[in-house]
C-alpha cells in the first residue's frame, strides 16, 4: 500500500513537521487554509502535510460512501469502535511519519494534530507510536479504543506534549464524551493541556491563535 495522498505545504528542507488530519467527510484540503492563519516562530521552517482518508462506507452517515478513517456507528461512550478501520488508518498514518524520517526528519520534530475523526486517529497513532514525537494536537475529538491504551501505550510518548480543545456546543462530538477521555488519559499518566471555547463543531479564531502558540512552544 502506497503513502495517502496529501496536500503539503512548506519547504523542500523543512526542520519540522506537522501532519494534520481532517474530520469525517472532509478531504485534505479542509484545513489547508488554517497555516495562513498560524503564527508561529519556526513556522517558515515546517512543513505541513494535510493527508486525504480513503473513501468508505459510514454506517451512521446511512451507509454513504465518503472520505472517512474509520467506519462509525454511533457516537457515543457505549459505542463499539471500528477496531479494523482504526488500526488500517493508524498504520497509514505511522507510513507518512516514517516517510518524513527518511526525508532526514527526526520523530521528534514531528507534531500529529486532528480534527474530530482525524483527531482520534491523531490519539490512536500518536499515543502507541515507538519513538517520541514533538506533539499531539487533539481538536474536538475523543480517544477511540480506549480499552487498549493500557496495555499499548508508548512509553516512548508518555510525556508527549499535549493539547485538547473542543467546543463547549459540539452537538457532533459532545464536550461530555471529550471531557471523559482526558479524564481518561489523565489516569492513565497523561499531561493533557485542555481548553474550550463558546463554538460547535468547528475551529474559532481564538483557538487558532491558542494552536499557534502552542505550536511555537512545542516545536522550538
Amino acid at each position: 500500500m502506497g503513502l495517502l495522498p496529501s496536500v503539503t505545504i512548506g519547504p523542500q528542507d523543512a526542520e519540522y513537521c506537522v501532519i494534520w488530519l481532517h474530520g469525517l467527510g472532509a478531504d485534505g484540503h479542509d484545513f489547508e487554509p488554517i497555516v495562513a492563519e498560524l503564527d508561529f516562530p519556526n513556522k517558515g521552517r515546517t512543513r505541513f502535510i494535510f493527508p486525504h482518508a480513503p473513501s468508505r462506507a459510514v454506517t451512521i452517515n446511512n451507509g454513504y460512501v465518503m472520505p472517512a478513517w474509520y467506519d462509525i456507528v454511533a457516537i457515543s461512550e457505549t459505542a463499539s469502535d471500528d477496531e479494523q478501520g482504526i488500526h488500517a488508518s493508524q498504520q497509514q498514518i505511522i507510513s507518512l511519519i516514517e516517510n518524513e524520517k527518511a526525508q532526514g526528519l527526526a520523530s521528534e520534530k514531528i507534531i500529529l494534530a486532528g480534527f474530530s475523526q482525524g483527531g482520534a486517529i491523531a490519539l490512536q497513532t500518536a499515543l502507541r507510536y515507538a519513538e517520541p514525537l514533538a506533539g499531539l494536537l487533539a481538536l474536538s475529538t475523543y480517544l477511540p479504543l480506549r480499552e487498549s491504551l493500557a496495555t499499548e501505550a508508548s512509553s516512548q510518548n508518555k510525556d508527549i506534549e499535549f493539547m485538547m480543545l473542543h467546543g463547549e456546543y459540539d452537538p457532533v462530538i459532545p464536550i461530555e464524551l471529550a471531557q471523559a477521555s482526558k479524564q481518561y488519559l489523565f489516569e492513565q499518566g497523561y499531561s493533557v493541556e485542555w481548553k474550550t471555547y463558546p463554538m460547535e463543531h468547528s475551529v474559532c479564531p481564538q483557538e487558532i491563535a491558542d494552536i499557534g502558540g502552542w505550536f511555537g512552544k512545542v516545536l522550538a
